[in-house]
């Protein structure tokens, strides 16, 4: 059994409700049946429920099951309203752009769901740009205790099962951060490391890479990562990590073994964390391309509850897959 279908088995265990606010999406209501059929979610759908309904016997997607909420008739939209005026207080916003924002952006609406405890988590993109998504997460849902760094990951799924645990790997963070500090570092090992354990079912073994091992080169970008790796030690964080090192040292044996004696990651990483986000993104697209193997993500990480991000390129499969990871990062 793949990744994919073990997380939708955990995800059926315990069904949450996700929100799917792009109902304007004819994929968005394809995958919205598909989640209802694997019976992987609840589902919440965002928009006029006449129309919805219309779209969907339009483009042949049965959504019976799917709750649809038109905010303009919520009945508790002054609760909402009231929240983002109160959470936005410092930055100035009035109730009258607070209710503008609540009844016409369904993402934020739908991330105030999320925050109040309506609904479990989000999955939005695929008609709008990731700054918009984000946007609604971080300004509505915030980010996680003792995390100040929004970030992603992607699962590497190899067909010949060599690396990482059976062939899974976790790349971070390739989608979100551009030149993340120490301490952002520090916060997406974090956060990749919670991914680990509560998505993909994995022990997570961090590797901190960089072009130096264990100090064989010195440089301020070895250095970033060094202090990083120092700042998850002060942190006294409770997974296994290691660096800073090599890609081959974090994942072959023979060189982990030789280049780094002592790490008890050094050969078996199964989490690998990026300097940047220029080496993270083309790291994955090599392997994705070079090896056939599979990236499932990029899986938003660091808020305090699950937000994702789909790409407008994205089909109704890959919908209803973020669906169930999404179900499963709920704590």
């Amino acid at each position: 059994m793949g990744l994919i279908e073990n997380i939708k088995e955990k995800a059926k265990t315990q069904l949450r409700t996700i929100v799917l606010p792009e109902s304007e999406d004819e994929r968005v209501l394809q995958a919205a049946q598909q989640v209802l059929t694997d019976k992987t979610a609840n589902v919440v759908l965002i928009g006029n429920e006449e129309k919805v309904k219309s779209d969907a016997a339009a483009c042949g997607a049965n959504i019976e099951g799917a709750q649809i909420i038109d905010p303009k008739n919520f009945a508790d939209i002054e609760k909402y309203i009231d929240e983002l005026v109160t959470l936005r207080a410092k930055k100035g916003l009035s109730k009258e752009d607070a209710t503008e924002i609540m009844t016409t952006e369904p993402r934020f609406f739908g991330c105030m769901m999320v925050r109040l405890g309506d609904a479990d988590g989000l999955v939005a993109g695929s008609n709008s740009p990731t700054s918009d998504v984000l946007r609604a997460a971080m300004q509505v849902i915030k980010t996680a205790p003792g995390i100040k760094t929004v970030s992603s990951t992607f699962v590497m799924e190899t067909a010949d099962g060599k690396f990482g645990d059976n062939g899974l790997i976790l790349f971070s963070d390739c989608a979100v951060l551009p030149d993340p500090n120490a301490e952002q570092l520090a916060d997406i090992a974090a956060s990749t490391a919670a991914t680990a354990s509560s998505v993909v079912g994995l022990v997570p073994r961090v590797a901190m890479l960089s072009f130096s091992t264990m100090g064989s080169a010195k440089h301020p970008l070895v250095e970033k990562v060094q202090n990083a790796v120092q700042i998850l030690k002060d942190r006294n964080v409770d997974f296994a990590f290691d660096g800073e090192m090599q890609a081959d040292a974090a994942i072959v044996e023979a060189i982990g073994a030789k280049k780094a004696p002592n790490s008890k990651v050094a050969g078996t990483a199964n989490v690998l964390v990026f300097p940047d986000l220029q080496s993270g993104n083309i790291g994955y697209k090599l392997v994705q391309r070079f090896a056939g193997a599979a990236a499932h993500g990029p899986i938003v990480q660091g808020l305090n509850k699950p937000v994702n991000d789909l790409s407008r390129g994205c089909s109704v499969e890959d919908i209803s897959n973020l669906v169930a990871i999404t179900a499963t990062q709920v704590v």
